[in-house]
């Protein structure tokens, strides 16, 4: 801890002295009600993910670069862990420790995947996949946390049929608990009017005196109860390997769902306040602070997003504010686990639902319709999380990605281009009214790199439009796009070499990068030499072999 705080007072002192406790403190409060919730999502007593949230925090504050990154047990690794325990055979006990050996498994694979760079794969995540994610997880958590304010005992695994049902128990809904914790969530949002407040904190303390004052208990409304301070340690002498190995399938999904979550909080957070953040180190800091977390018997963690839009919201300025928050939880359990045990849950859950009602601004997802840019893949993304789950709609979500990724390269757009007035420089003639045509020559330009599923189609269509226009017998190909060919790009451009030059007209090539010109070499070394650095280039060399033929004798 005195690292980090020294490298953070290093970067903004006045921040450290004033944003970070203040932010760190309010996290506490909400990291608590939390903590409770999760561990009740996956059967284990409280303190387990209580102990996970503080060595996730000071975990993640050694290795970690996000500052709103707030790591500890969230809401969808809980519902795994909880299904995983489910799946198993034995005791409480046995499953206790099971639960243990499969959060180091995930914090193991989290660090190799670190080892051996595969944060790059997160580029497959596209920015508007990032904020339909976001947006559809913030309205997950919200949801899931209206029956403990209803005070109605609802749940489900499928979210439509959690508002089925909560719709359906409107008249059941526990009056005492909805005056609870519509009254701790009204107060939440007015004090976001005065950001000094450590705004979580005080309502956790104000509905602790309501409930002695008040004596909620006596009126139904549900309470937190005693939370022991420490996890007993379980004995892993009976466990033998075949149910270690029996665990691993379960590691992948965990894992996939902590990086899906995590890396789509950091990135959302990284990109609306113009922070840098990489994919391969966020990986290893997430291990480190899995393993921390098997270490105290806690649970899975990642950066959750209640906690990080929590930790924004509150102003933090370095990542020293994860490492006040987990000393701020600590310190709450520690000296208050009386009062603590007084907290009506009402009131944790308006602590996280507020947390989140900022991440519910549609104009980030109405930018991209504005555009008409990927706003059907933010959607899709928002909707996956609602309709299938965290992991199924992220993976839902970056098909999309992928899918309206290959429909533009596969899309068949190819520019013909003309020379600017006066000048050397080639653009697209139906952009530009002051480009003209070379009298004699067509350039064309493939709008996208060439590869196997479009150079067919991009070089069929500059044929067709060859064929069309009749008169050029010179033709330019800027290959500008393509950094790179495949085999299948590359036999589809020797083809196109062969169609063109057998109807008579001279084909040269313009802008080809070194590696394509190096495959091109080894394929067709006469293709190879009529190849030019720049469009402007290749013009002049097509004109003077068409001079040269036409002045031979």
């Amino acid at each position: 801890m005195v690292l980090i705080l020294a490298e953070t007072t290093e970067e903004n002192p006045a921040a450290m002295r004033k944003g970070d406790w203040i932010a760190g403190l309010s996290v506490a409060g909400l990291m608590l009600p939390e903590a409770v919730a999760y561990a009740g999502i996956a059967g284990l007593p409280p303190q387990r993910a209580i102990c996970a949230a503080i060595a996730g925090c000071l975990a993640y504050g050694l290795l970690g670069r996000s500052r709103f990154a707030i790591v500890s047990p969230t809401s969808s690794s809980a519902a795994i862990l909880a299904a995983t325990l489910l799946a198993l055979p034995g005791s409480a006990d046995d499953k206790a420790v099971l639960a243990t050996i499969l959060v180091a498994l995930v914090g193991i694979l989290f660090l190799i995947a670190s080892i051996v760079r595969l944060g790059n794969l997160a580029g497959f995540i596209s920015r508007p996949v990032l904020r339909g994610f976001a947006f559809g997880l913030a309205i997950t958590i919200i949801l899931r946390q209206i029956p403990v304010l209803a005070g109605v005992p609802v749940s489900a695994s499928n979210l439509l049929y959690l508002v089925t049902r909560l719709v359906s128990s409107v008249p059941q809904w526990h009056l005492p608990s909805v005056l609870v914790g519509v009254t701790a969530l009204v107060t939440l949002i007015g004090l976001r009017r005065v950001p000094f407040l450590p705004g979580a904190f005080l309502v956790l303390s104000a509905g602790i005196a309501a409930s002695v004052v008040f004596d909620l208990s006596h009126h139904g409304v549900a309470l937190v109860g005693t939370i022991p301070l420490l996890p007993a340690w379980p004995d892993f002498s009976s466990h033998q390997w075949k149910e270690i190995i029996a665990l691993l399938p379960f590691v992948l999904p965990l894992v996939l769902i902590l990086f899906a979550e995590s890396w789509g909080t950091i990135r959302s957070f990284s990109l609306r306040h113009n922070e840098t953040v990489e994919a391969n180190r966020e990986l290893g800091a997430l291990g480190l602070s899995n393993l921390a977390s098997a270490i105290v018997q806690g649970m899975p963690v990642g950066a959750g997003f209640s906690a990080g839009a929590a930790s924004e919201a509150a102003g933090a300025q370095t990542r020293a504010t994860a490492v006040v928050a987990a000393f701020g939880l600590a310190l709450l359990i520690a000296f208050a686990a009386a009062p603590v045990a007084l907290l009506p849950q009402p009131v944790l859950a308006a602590v996280v639902v507020a947390a989140l009602t900022h991440a519910l601004d549609p104009m980030p997802l109405l930018r991209l319709w504005r555009l008409k840019r990927d706003g059907y893949i933010a959607l899709g993304a928002a909707l996956g999380v609602l309709v299938f789950g965290v992991l199924d709609g992220m993976l839902v979500a970056i098909a999309l990605s992928l899918a309206a990724l290959l429909r533009r390269m596969a899309s068949p757009y190819v520019a013909r281009l003309g020379r600017l007035a006066g000048g050397h420089d080639f653009v697209d003639i139906a952009r530009h009214s002051d480009a003209f045509p070379v009298s004699g020559v067509t350039v064309w330009r493939p709008a996208q790199p060439l590869f196997f599923a479009n150079a067919d189609a991009i070089l069929n269509t500059i044929v067709s439009r060859i064929r069309a226009d009749g008169r050029s017998k010179c033709v330019v190909v800027s290959l500008e796009e393509s950094f790179d060919l495949d085999s299948t790009a590359l036999d589809a451009l020797l083809e196109f070499d062969t169609t063109v030059r057998a109807s008579g007209r001279r084909v040269q090539y313009a802008r080809v990068h070194d590696q394509a010109r190096d495959l091109i070499m080894a394929a067709a070394p006469e293709l190879a030499g009529r190849c030019s650095v720049s469009v402007d280039d290749a013009v002049s060399a097509v004109l003077t072999q068409t001079s040269s033929t036409r002045g031979a004798p």
